[in-house]
């Protein structure tokens, strides 16, 4: 871990600006955009999407010192909610210092469907399909040339029969190689393509012709092992991780649970989401459709107790369609920003960086909550919040949480009581 980010942040906006501007992270004009916090104008945003009447801002933090990979990123994260990115750092340290997290990339595809009514032998539908792989295929591929040229496109058809209440569908599934693209436009042109050819060969309708957000094509696994006495300054490292093991097995057969549970992982993910410009939406709608592939819904992360070595083990599986090209990746000014910071990264590598950093979250989440319980780290930013709301100033903020946290009631009422007796 790099010394010139200790204390990181203990330090003012200034001092963390110049932190780093000395690892040589951002060029010239990158600083510029941090230092100036320049965000989206209105007229690209009125460019972006409809009906625009100005932008929305959210705090833009960073976390040092992430090892992903044996490589050191300075993760960006967007969030509103308190506590998310002091986790992340916490938990980024520990596995850091334990060796860090390491990724297996299962594959970086994307699937999209056409799924075929009105047919009146479906079986035999199916066996036309298959026949026909290669035609439909360069039918696909056609229709979308410059994938081709760049080396992805096309590369699979499945078939499936699926029967609801005397109703059938034939649905036609096309795996595509999108490359660096997210690829949701690139699938649904393709689709619309093979459509017509499919619906000639069958005898059916199409009833619609769609890429699918469940991204099981675009599979990412991310581990890491942290010996017992890392996990907490005191004696009970490996009671603590034992603990965590049992919340996570808690997770996996409770849906009241795994919700919240899940909800911690996605607290990191969805932050490193935004700042990266990609779509939180596809990839919520990807990961909470994983969480129920067994049939229910289960938490996502798994947490063993290896005793022979004394280390605890995390896993997270998850498919991660993100993108390092196209949508405001290249237009928004904080994304291309945020982007620097990462160092570029290429679809494959963004996808481990962001579910890391959800392993990450789940480990801070369930280490608190098993330990020495989810309020305490919570009720410091809580005060925090209600003394702003009070009208707390700068110059007295930390005085009024101070006073505040040692109330019986802490609400807006106690805050505001406290602001003006300081003010008086």
């Amino acid at each position: 871990m790099e010394k010139i980010w200790s204390g990181f942040y203990k330090k003012n906006r200034e001092e963390r600006l110049n932190v780093i501007k000395n690892a040589n992270l951002l060029d010239e004009s990158h600083l510029e955009l941090i230092e100036k916090n320049v965000v989206l104008d209105y007229e690209t945003a009125n460019n972006m999407v409809e009906n625009v009447v100005g932008t929305f801002s959210l705090p833009f933090s960073v976390v040092p010192d992430f090892v992903v990979d044996d490589k050191t990123y300075l993760v960006p994260l967007v969030t509103e909610e308190p506590s998310v990115v002091a986790a992340c750092n916490n938990a980024g340290k520990i596995v850091a210092t334990s060796g860090g997290f390491k990724t297996t990339i299962h594959d970086r595809k994307m699937i999209g469907h056409v799924a075929l009514y009105d047919i009146k032998d479906a079986e035999n539908a199916e066996k036309i399909i298959l026949e026909n792989k290669a035609l439909l295929l360069a039918t696909a591929n056609e229709a979308y040339p410059s994938i081709v040229k760049r080396g992805g496109g096309a590369c699979d058809i499945d078939v499936k029969i699926l029967s609801e209440n005397e109703t059938t569908f034939v649905v036609v599934y096309l795996v595509v190689d999108t490359l660096e693209a997210m690829g949701a436009n690139m699938l649904n042109t393709m689709l619309e393509a093979i459509k017509v050819s499919l619906e000639t060969l069958t005898g059916g309708i199409s009833l619609m012709a769609i890429l699918s957000n469940y991204a099981t094509s675009s599979l990412i696994t991310t581990k890491c092992e942290i010996p017992f006495d890392k996990l907490t300054s005191k004696d009970n490292g490996e009671d603590l991780a034992k603990r965590i093991e049992l919340a996570s097995k808690f997770a996996k057969i409770d849906v009241y649970r795994a919700a919240t549970h899940n909800k911690g992982i996605f607290n990191g993910i969805d932050s490193i989401v935004i700042a990266s410009g990609n779509d939180w939406r596809a990839v919520e709608a990807a990961c909470q459709s994983y969480a129920a592939k067994n049939g229910r819904y289960e938490g996502l992360s798994t947490w063993t107790c290896n005793f022979e070595n004394k280390t605890l083990i995390g896993e997270l599986t998850l498919p991660m369609p993100v993108a390092s090209v196209g949508g405001s990746i290249g237009i928004n000014p904080s994304v291309k920003l945020a982007r620097h910071l990462l160092k570029n990264p290429n679809a494959k590598t963004l996808a481990s960086i962001i579910v890391s950093v959800g392993l990450a979250q789940n480990l801070a989440a369930l280490r608190a909550l098993v330990g020495e319980g989810i309020q305490k780290g919570h009720m410091k930013l809580h005060a925090k919040s209600l003394a702003i709301l009070a009208g707390a100033t700068n110059d007295i903020l930390d005085e009024v949480v101070d006073k505040l946290r040692k109330e019986k009631h802490m609400n807006l009422a106690t805050a505001k009581k406290i602001v003006e007796e300081i003010l008086d």
